[in-house]
């Protein structure tokens, strides 16, 4: 671009100081010296074309190197995303499968105690009615209302320990809303993933706009500057036929 501007300048010096015809505006310019120069200015145009190529170009790179990174940043959120759904779900499954567990466990042991103390109410009931026929009927009504009690508080506590069982099995399928707490964060990890790739994409756009516009501008007053260079050496180049 300087030797352009410097072959423009030396164009402007010599239709300065070019002598003039008489009665008119026009001057007599050395042909061969403004040919060599515009001869020069086309030799060097081209290579700022490539140079507006070359930006050109990084633009693209710049674009395919945020795109590349936003995709990768997506597909990393992704991974958390489903690392963390998976790890939820299998947290959520072995929790139930504990409680599931407590739960027969409790059932078990209330049954057992149930069947043991019915077992006891029984012996106890044939041991008064051998005892004597006289208490006969005293010690079957006494071992049928112990019977009954006993039985009753079995039921009871068997009754009680499946509730708390139940309840704690409910409290502890709750926890499946981990796996829906996952899927909300990973949306969000990825929106976020999203919105640094629009960000990026846009920066990258404002600089190489800023740059072709810088090289629009440099262009058109190189042409313009070309241009005079010619109609003055083309109005030269009629006077001195003239003549």
């Amino acid at each position: 671009m300087y030797r352009v501007f410097e072959a423009l300048d030396q164009l402007v010096t010599i239709v300065e100081e070019a002598r003039g015809v008489p009665l008119s505006a026009s001057c007599v310019v050395p042909r061969g010296d403004v040919l060599d120069l515009l001869d020069d200015v086309r030799d060097a145009l081209p290579g700022e074309v490539d140079d507006a190529q070359d930006v050109l170009d990084h633009r693209d790179k710049l674009i395919a190197d945020a795109e590349e990174s936003a995709a990768k940043t997506i597909a990393d959120a992704q991974a958390e995303a489903d690392r963390l759904v998976a790890a939820a779900r299998a947290q959520a499954s072995n929790t139930v499968a504990g409680a599931n567990a407590e739960a027969e466990r409790t059932v078990g042991e209330s049954t057992a105690r149930a069947e043991s103390i019915l077992q006891r109410a029984h012996a106890d009931a044939e041991r008064a009615v051998q005892a004597g026929r006289e208490q006969h009927d005293s010690l079957v009504e006494r071992g049928q209302r112990e019977q009954e009690r006993l039985v009753g508080a079995g039921e009871a506590a068997q009754e009680r320990s499946i509730a708390d069982g139940r309840a704690e099995q409910a409290r502890l399928v709750s926890e499946h809303e981990v796996v829906r707490a996952a899927h909300v964060q990973s949306a969000e990890i990825i929106d976020s993933a999203h919105a640094e790739a629009d960000r990026s994409r846009s920066e990258c756009d404002g600089y190489v706009d800023n740059q072709l516009a810088g090289l629009e501008e440099t262009l058109t007053k190189t042409l313009r500057t070309v241009s005079r260079g010619r109609t003055s050496l083309r109005s030269g180049s009629r006077a001195e036929f003239r003549d």
